[in-house]
């Protein structure tokens, strides 16, 4: 059995003027004394010296071994095709069984399938100079990143999209406060573009949309009912917040969400139903998921009303409920002012209340398919 011990050179100036490949330990000892007295610094030298201890130590062993030196010149697809002949000349001349491979970089180490797939490779011995380890391994991943057209979008322009943004504002505003919390904000957008995927989804919107129009679906009018809806819960909280006169931020995010939800609420429940009408449409059958989405709607909306009141009545900022005096013959009840913990536990026993009820809902209907299945194979 032999072993090939190879070194890999795809850039083909390693050989020099000898026609590759370069075979047998003296005549690989002669090329690392004349390429290394050239230029001492170059780690394929260190490569040659690696491949001749590993072929020494498997001859100490009793294996014969084959030692090597394979080198393509030209471009990568001549170069590679050069090194596969050479491989399969040496496989075939010395009957090789084996090969440990000896590289250097990482552009030598993309060569390895081509050993491969002529003979079963046992190892890959990777050579690299211990002073240059960290500086040759920065390289490598700063050359596969500039590789990357997606990468080098997503990061490299808005990088330069920002050094160019920040000297202008700084300029322009006479600031670095200004411009570093502007260029801050911009770059902490794109982050949530990119991370929450709305490229992703903003690229699908028109075929979504174009498909709406063609199929006629119920969701496409609901959907604009359901952001005018949300439109006006925006504006209605912001109008809330106006007319508060307060400067604390706790009180001014409740009345903002006291005011909107139930807008926003109904913007939900709009486009909840309009998803439920066209799931009946096309499939006959509505899943539980679709039906629970109106209830759910309702029941969040009950609960961040409740604890926006909550909030708002206790600091002051909202009336309390009056329950009116009333009498009804023997039964008279006089006005009585409800609590805002009173007030809170109503709307949260509402909203679970209403999700209950959405959940029976939903189980009762999807469940009868499946009843009137059972009957049908009892009768």
């Amino acid at each position: 059995m032999t072993t090939l011990v190879v070194c890999l050179d795809r850039g083909g100036d390693l050989v020099g003027e000898r026609e590759p490949p370069v075979v047998g330990q003296q005549a690989l000892e002669e090329l690392v004394v004349e390429f290394g007295t050239s230029d001492p610094e170059d780690s394929r030298v260190n490569c040659m010296l690696e491949a001749l201890r590993v072929g020494r130590e498997l001859e100490a062993d009793d294996e014969e071994a084959v030692v090597a030196v394979l080198s393509g010149a030209g471009d990568r697809v001549n170069a590679d095709r050069a090194v596969a002949r050479q491989a399969s000349e040496l496989i075939h001349d010395y009957d090789v069984s084996s090969a440990v491979i000896v590289v250097d970089s990482a552009e030598d180490e993309r060569m390895v399938p081509i050993i491969e797939s002529r003979v079963s490779v046992d190892a890959v011995d990777r050579v690299v100079i211990r002073q240059a380890r960290d500086i040759e391994s920065t390289y490598y991943l700063l050359k596969q990143f500039l590789a990357d057209e997606e990468l080098r979008k997503t990061v490299l322009v808005p990088l330069g999209v920002v050094l160019i943004a920040f000297p202008v504002l700084w300029v322009v505003v006479e600031s670095p406060a200004v411009a570093t919390g502007a260029i801050a904000s911009v770059v902490g957008l794109f982050l949530l573009y990119k991370g929450l995927g709305v490229d992703d989804y903003l690229a699908q919107l028109p075929g979504q949309i174009r498909e709406a129009f063609y199929s006629g679906q119920v969701a496409l009018v609901t959907y604009v009912v359901a952001a005018g809806l949300a439109l006006v819960g925006v504006f209605a909280g912001l109008i809330g917040v106006s007319n508060t006169g307060t400067s604390v931020l706790l009180l001014l995010v409740m009345q903002f969400v006291f005011d909107s939800v139930p807008w926003l609420t109904s913007a939900a429940l709009a486009a909840s139903t309009g998803r439920l009408l066209d799931e009946l449409i096309r499939n006959e059958e509505v899943h539980s998921a679709y039906l629970n989405l109106p209830f759910g709607a309702v029941s969040v909306g009950l609960v961040l009303r409740g604890f926006a009141a909550f909030f708002l009545e206790t600091a002051n900022s909202a009336p309390s409920i009056v329950v009116p005096p009333f009498d009804a013959g023997p039964v008279s009840v006089e006005g009585l002012t409800v609590p805002p913990g009173t007030r809170l536990a109503v709307f949260i026993l509402a909203g679970v209340l209403v999700s209950l009820v959405g959940v029976r809902f939903s189980s009762y209907f999807t469940s009868k398919p499946v009843d009137e299945e059972i009957l049908e194979r009892q009768s």
